[in-house]
């Protein structure tokens, strides 16, 4: 049973980065950026934390993954910070340093911002209203990103996308593995990190720049209500309906907040290009 359950957290995980990088690569960083948001690693990890320590246990877990968002935003805003000062600022600074430099400071504003958020211990109120609020500023700060499209003449290595999303599913059995040693506060927080989207980043930004990047942290924002959902039914629904059923009602409700978004986003397109003539 133990065997089953490492290989299907491997797999899962590696499917969730390599699906992410084909629509960046075969769509547009746009969609591919509002999907980050949809709760892959999130997911994965809080199901499995369930699985192996219990429905509450991952139920409570669920509250600091609702706060743990804002910092999952310091994550990429600091990315795109430090990328763009590299690229703009740093003469000789090849693109493998720029993404190892850029992957260290984002991890460590992560870090930073979880510890403040286990130290005030929220509850699920003022979690959903942090985060929600983060999204808000993030989102605002993050607006004049212009849009880029992936160059249609150059593809993603293959060894180097399996590898990054070996990364993922290294990170996913860190977090569910040590959730008993450091209890629901600190798993939960963890789960917050974006499991998918960061390894998935490295790869758009070793192959082709930071300018992709920018466009998926963008929007990401966008696609983390998607998150704060998914997050709200687990820490209501793990306890009582149990992790199957409570599972699938959690993914049923995110994707209905993707729907309405893309439906507003193409909406609002609409109504700018009619502006526009």
């Amino acid at each position: 049973m133990f065997e089953l359950i490492f290989i299907s957290k491997i797999l899962v995980s590696i499917f969730a980065v390599l699906g992410l990088s084909f629509i960046a690569e075969h769509v547009s960083p746009k969609v591919a950026g509002i999907l980050s948001g949809y709760p892959l690693g999130t997911a994965i990890a809080l199901f499995y934390i369930g699985l192996e320590n219990g429905e509450q246990f991952a139920a409570s877990s669920a509250v600091f993954t609702l706060s743990g968002f804002s910092a999952s935003l310091a994550l990429v805003y600091v990315y795109y910070q430090v990328s763009s000062a590299l690229d703009n600022n740093v003469k000789q600074v090849s693109v493998p340093m720029n993404a190892c430099i850029t992957s260290l400071c984002s991890i460590i504003a992560f870090l930073f911002v979880g510890l403040l958020l286990a130290w005030f211990e929220l509850a699920i109120i003022p979690s959903l209203l942090l985060s929600i609020s983060a999204i808000a500023v993030f989102g605002y700060l993050l607006r004049k990103i212009q849009d880029t499209r992936v160059a249609a003449t150059t593809t993603l290595k293959g060894w180097g996308l399996l590898l990054r999303a070996i990364a993922a599913a290294a990170i996913v059995i860190a977090i569910t593995g040590v959730a008993k040693l450091i209890g629901p506060n600190w798993s939960g927080l963890l789960s917050a990190f974006p499991i998918t989207l960061f390894p998935f980043l490295i790869i758009i930004h070793l192959t082709y720049g930071s300018k992709q990047v920018h466009t998926i942290i963008k929007h990401y924002p966008f696609g983390l209500g998607c998150l704060l959902i998914y997050a709200v039914c687990v820490a209501h629904l793990y306890s009582t309906l149990g992790l199957g059923l409570g599972t699938v009602l959690a993914f049923v409700a995110a994707t209905l907040y993707l729907l309405l978004l893309a439906l507003l986003q193409k909406r609002l397109s609409r109504q700018s290009m009619t502006r526009a003539c």
